[in-house]
């Protein structure tokens, strides 16, 4: 008997309304959801294991999102990146995508981000999208 592995996502916001609520949803989906509340602890948990997928919030403490999405791609090009943030100007959605994100979508747009996970993680069973 084989199991399928179970897709994990590193979610990296500081604001932990929004780490409880998109790892409730996630949960529903059979997602498993690893929380890093700055761009030092998700490149630590990056460091440590491996993840399907990533989801950034741009506005960080330290080293903001785009940064650490820049130093993500270039050591792992291949991992979807999706930024889910609170900067939500066109200027931002462009910064995100230069950096190396594979979509951006503006807070509190959950099924467009729900949408765009089953597009990068086609195994996905997102229960809303």
């Amino acid at each position: 008997m084989t199991f399928d592995p179970q897709l994990r996502v590193l979610y990296v916001d500081n604001d932990m309304d929004c780490c409880d609520m998109l790892g409730t949803l996630l949960e529903f989906s059979k997602i498993e959801t690893q929380f890093a509340n700055s761009a030092a602890q998700a490149l630590s948990a990056i460091q440590a294991q491996r993840f399907d997928m990533y989801l950034l919030e741009s506005w960080l403490p330290g080293i903001s999102g785009f940064e650490l999405c820049s130093r993500m791609r270039e050591a792992d090009p291949d991992t979807p990146i999706l930024f889910f943030s609170s900067a939500a100007y066109e200027a931002d959605k462009l910064r995100g995508l230069e950096a190396g994100a594979n979509d951006y979508v503006s807070k509190p747009e959950i099924d467009t981000l729900l949408g765009s996970i089953a597009k990068y993680l086609p195994q996905a069973k997102c229960a809303a999208a």
